[in-house]
């Protein structure tokens, strides 16, 4: 531990701490607009400078070490003055059209041009003529409005280990582009949409479609069904103000039904279907020996796309069953079409996602056209849905917290509710595999070991006679460490060291997905875990396989898990592909 003064406070930190966290510490806000607290510094902005006594320059406060016996001014008249220039020449280099701008109101270079009352341009504007990318549809990149901060590319280099975007040029021309300056869709972007979390400004955002939404509401022939996710529930709330973590399925229920849609499901049902699948995968292989452990989940689509063009050795121990929103969106024009007496045809099936790369998993291959049509028409994420209730004029005070989805695939386990966190999809499948392998229904129904941000969680269990391995890696970066322990055991001629592995390209799982609310850091991320987690201990039933509109399915519709139906219906296949499309 050091000592130091930071404005004539007294302040004592580990060693190794920054004056930034020290400033923290003492209650002391030192405005920051490249630092991201899930991101290492790198010093771009400059708006953290501060004094240090009897140092020559200021310094930068995001990377400078706290150190002993130091004593630091955070704030005086000129470091406001230092601190708005260093602003006024960001803006220089920015556009001027906040109104139109994806992130107006949500913009952290508009809150600090706020804060520091700048309301004119004081420099000449020197904005670069650069095209946008939409080329992945998914996310959209426009490098006129990039800061140069470079969060997104540490992001997308450090974080997530894809490499798709760099800087590019130097100087004033510096910009963010995929290497070898081409398209965002032919580079190894993945569309996790961390780089979108992350970017302090409107310079990567998603892809909107809310206008396809409103057009098909307005259509009489179209019968509109909406699905929503885990992890929407506990962050639409931070939009209008609400702490992270509170649930508002009820409240998000009352909304849709207000905007139009002719029913409303819940992604959690289609949670319990995946884990009747991949329990059932699981206990093939691990009872049976039928397939190769171990068993890798594949309910994330920036996952699975990371696998195919980076991991394709692997793609034998992948899951093939598709996940929840895909398959709610094939059983809405199967399923529940035929009961309903609908022409599959008229049904226009929308999803609210936490995640960027749904908008891409529902073309990804001819699997997601199972139902003859395109099972999910849109999906969209948790910002897009939060701009449709506001433009519908809804007040979320005034929606009723009661309401409840609709039959046949609204029902849902606690099991289906903590999809959304890290851990929760291992957790929810042991929860099923344990009954399916010793017919226990009293085994055990919590597996706290898995839970949490640690970027690799590791657990044993025994189920029946056998011990059973599993790990969980979140983050995409961290997914390395867990295959290069299953291949060094496989080409050693050993036993996996796991026997069933989750993997979330995300950090916390979907509860950190790239279309979640703006500003998220892990503080955040846990408050909206631990919502997931009392959704799921208030449920009255917490197993997949105890959802009796789940077993109403299979009995009426499915025969059984792994039966040819399901297998028709419900999995899809992977294919290697090239890290650049050209």
């Amino acid at each position: 531990m050091i000592n130091l003064k930071i404005n004539n406070i007294d302040v004592r930190v580990p060693e190794g701490a920054t004056i930034l966290e020290a400033a923290n510490k003492a209650g002391l806000w030192i405005p920051t607009l490249c630092k991201h607290p899930d991101l290492g510094p790198t010093a771009a902005c400059g708006i953290c400078v501060v004094k240090i006594k009897g140092a020559k320059n200021m310094v930068r406060a995001c990377a400078s070490p706290a150190e002993e016996g130091m004593e630091v001014t955070t704030h005086d008249p000129e470091l406001v003055r230092v601190r708005r220039t260093t602003l006024e020449m960001i803006l220089s280099n920015h556009p001027n059209e906040c109104l139109t701008c994806a992130r107006n109101g949500t913009c952290e270079l508009q809150d600090l041009a706020e804060e520091f009352s700048v309301r004119e341009r004081l420099l000449p504007p020197i904005v670069p003529d650069i095209s946008t990318d939409d080329s992945t549809r998914t996310i959209v990149l426009d490098p006129r409005k990039c800061i140069k901060c470079g969060r997104c590319v540490t992001v997308c280099q450090q974080k997530q280990d894809v490499w798709a975007l760099s800087f590019l040029e130097r100087g004033l021309e510096t910009r963010i582009a995929p290497a070898g300056d081409i398209g965002l869709g032919d580079s190894p972007c993945i569309r996790c949409g961390q780089c979108s979390a992350h970017c302090p400004v409107g310079a990567i955002y998603e892809y909107d479609e809310t206008a396809r939404i409103w057009e098909a509401l307005q259509y009489p022939k179209k019968y509109c069904v909406v699905q929503i996710a885990p992890a929407v529930r506990v962050s639409l709330g931070e939009a209008f103000g609400r702490e992270p973590g509170e649930n508002l399925t009820g409240q998000i229920y009352s909304a849709l039904r207000r905007m139009g849609f002719d029913a409303v499901f819940d992604t959690n049902f289609g949670a319990d279907v995946t884990i009747m699948e991949e329990a059932a995968e699981f206990v093939e292989r691990i009872k049976q020996g039928n397939g190769s452990l171990p068993l890798i989940t594949t309910c994330c689509p920036s996952w699975v796309d990371f696998m195919e063009k980076y991991h394709s050795d692997m793609m034998e121990h992948f899951s093939s069953c598709k996940s929840p929103h895909a398959i709610i969106g094939t059983l809405s024009k199967t399923y529940y079409a035929d009961k309903m007496g609908l022409d599959p045809k008229d049904v226009f099936t929308v999803s609210i996602m936490p995640c960027t790369s749904k908008k891409y998993e529902i073309t990804r291959s001819s699997s997601m056209f199972a139902s003859g049509l395109q099972d999910v028409d849109v999906s969209i994420t948790t910002r897009e849905f939060s701009r449709m209730v506001r433009q519908d004029g809804l007040i979320i005070e005034q929606l009723n917290a009661d309401e409840k989805p609709d039959s046949i695939l609204g029902e849902y386990s606690g099991a289906g509710t903590i999809f959304g966190a890290s851990g929760g999809v291992m957790e929810a499948a042991l929860r099923t595999a344990q009954y399916q392998i010793t017919g226990d229904e009293n085994a055990e129904l919590e597996f706290k070991e898995i839970r949490g941000l640690q970027g690799v969680k590791v657990m044993e269990t025994k189920v029946g006679d056998k011990n059973i391995r599993v790990a969980v890696a979140h983050g995409l970066g961290n997914v390395e460490t867990v295959l290069n322990e299953v291949r060094a055991a496989l080409r050693q001629g050993q036993e996996s060291p796991y026997h069933f592995v989750e993997v979330m390209a995300c950090p916390g799982g979907c509860v950190g997905g790239g279309g979640q609310a703006w500003k998220v850091d892990n503080k955040i991320r846990e408050k909206r875990i631990e919502g997931l987690y009392r959704d799921d201990r208030k449920q009255r039933i917490r197993r997949s396989y105890q959802n009796t509109s789940i077993r109403r399915l299979y009995e009426d519709f499915l025969n059984e898990p792994l039966s040819a139906k399901a297998k028709e219906l419900l999995h899809t296949s992977y294919t290697a592909r090239p890290q650049y499309q050209r």
